[in-house]
């Protein structure tokens, strides 16, 4: 389910009320805690933090011109979608969350390779995505991306 926007609270609007305080706060926890130099954008249907292209003008290569990607917040229709690219891309920071995440929910981790899927906002682990957030920064994530993606 793709939300076109322009904005957080565009996005909002267009997603269920019981989601939308929930949605708001995850937002603003990655948002709060990404090191310097990501840039909020909507893409894909989703609110996303990329690297911009005046930082790497190569871009993503899977869509020429556009900034990479790293992290995309959805609102799907039976839950709210994470993807973080660095828990796809780099298996130390996959482990680490793995072995958090019951350390900060009584729900069984619902993961596929770069998503976390949360059924009811109430199970968001807020702290542990804060956590999360701060764990990459813009150079780490361009290392990664050209040493594993880039051809």
């Amino acid at each position: 389910m793709q939300i076109i926007s322009t904005s957080l609270e565009d996005y909002l609007s267009k997603i269920p009320e019981e989601r939308q305080e929930s949605f708001k706060k995850l937002y603003n926890v990655i948002n709060n805690n990404l090191p310097e130099g990501f840039e909020e954008i909507s893409n894909y249907g989703m609110l996303g933090w990329v690297v911009p292209l005046k930082t790497y003008p190569a871009g993503y290569h899977c869509a020429p011109g556009t900034p990479l990607p790293f992290i995309n917040l959805a609102s799907q229709k039976n839950f709210i979608a994470l993807y973080h690219m660095g828990l796809y891309s780099r298996p130390e920071l996959l482990e680490w969350f793995v072995a958090e995440y019951p350390k900060h929910s009584k729900k069984k981790l619902d993961m596929g390779k770069s998503c976390v899927r949360f059924r009811k906002p109430e199970d968001i682990p807020f702290e542990l995505i804060a956590e999360l957030s701060q764990k990459m920064t813009v150079d780490d994530w361009i290392g990664i991306y050209e040493s594993q993606y880039k051809k």
